[in-house]
């Protein structure tokens, strides 16, 4: 029977435990490299794998609002557009107001520009119910009916909310979606309520002789006129600082994406010319552990007896 002793035993097992290591270390390498990869397992940094859960939460906080920061950013360009069109129907009928007021203009000429008139606020109607790209309307606040209805007689009634609804684009920072029909539309003139549809409306209506002095009413009116003007551009200012914030947020977002990703990058990323470095580094130690291990067991100095 053929024995070993135990040192020879014990040389055999360092020496293969030695190489088995380096075959680890090798195979280790090449996954790295393959895959682009340094942590195949938490185990093999429990600080970096921790860090890397971490990240992993902040990046998806910072999905979530940067598709909400995306969302509110069209729903407040399209509110600006549509409050653009808005004072753009409003300062048409300013100009029609004025050309009424003149008294050459005649009756034929007055009956054309409330025809005109009644255009424009149909078209105010129009802009009023107008929808977001999600198809919620922009002026209804978070009520998902149109905006605004025509009731009995043709008026023109808010049918939405007053809570335009807010929505977190950052860490404790939340922006209003848009602003509310009667933001856009309502004012008081005198002390009385009133609204863009019924300056337009009345002033039509009384363009068509219901008035004692039409010149006069359409003098009048330019006061309503005026009020709806401007009662839209505070609106919009509104709407325009909002969006400049959440521009600037969005650009914060970008940002922190790439210090996420930067960050991920260092702990997680195989650094190829270090890691091929020591790959080659490895494969010589275990070339040369095998040849020594060839020759070193070779020699008559172990006791096989």
């Amino acid at each position: 029977m053929i024995q070993v002793s135990n040192p020879t035993r014990a040389f055999f097992e360092r020496a293969i435990g030695q190489m088995a290591g380096l075959r680890g270390a090798i195979e280790t390498s090449q996954t790295q490299i393959a895959t682009g990869e340094r942590l195949q397992r938490g185990s093999d940094d429990p600080v970096g794998a921790s860090r890397l859960r971490a990240l992993a939460r902040l990046e998806g906080r910072g999905v979530s609002e940067t598709e909400n920061a995306g969302r509110l950013a069209q729903d407040l360009a399209q509110a600006d557009l549509a409050i653009g069109d808005v004072i753009g129907v409003l300062q048409r009928a300013r100009d029609l107001a004025i050309a009424a007021a003149n008294d050459p203009i005649g009756a034929n000429g007055r009956e054309a520009i409330a025809r005109e008139l009644e255009q424009l606020e149909s078209e105010l109607f129009t802009r009023a119910n107008s929808l977001s790209v999600t198809q919620a309307p922009l002026f209804g606040g978070t009520a998902a009916a149109p905006a605004y209805l025509r009731g009995p007689g043709g008026a023109v009634v808010y049918n939405g909310n007053n809570t335009s609804g807010a929505v977190p684009i950052a860490s404790r920072t939340e922006i209003e979606r848009g602003v509310t029909g009667p933001q856009v539309f309502e004012f008081t003139l005198a002390g009385v309520p009133s609204d863009s549809f019924a300056v337009l409306s009345g002033l039509a209506a009384d363009l068509r002789n219901n008035a004692v002095n039409p010149a006069t009413a359409a003098r009048d009116a330019l006061a309503g006129i005026d009020a709806a003007i401007d009662t839209a551009n505070r609106s919009q200012t509104v709407i325009g600082t909002r969006l400049a914030f959440v521009e600037d947020i969005q650009i914060n977002q970008e940002e922190r994406a790439i210090e996420r990703a930067q960050q991920r990058s260092a702990i997680a990323d195989t650094d190829l010319a270090e890691t091929i470095a020591r790959l080659q580094q490895t494969l010589t130690a275990l070339e040369a552990s095998q040849a020594s291990f060839a020759r070193i067991s070779s020699l008559s100095l172990f006791d096989v007896v």
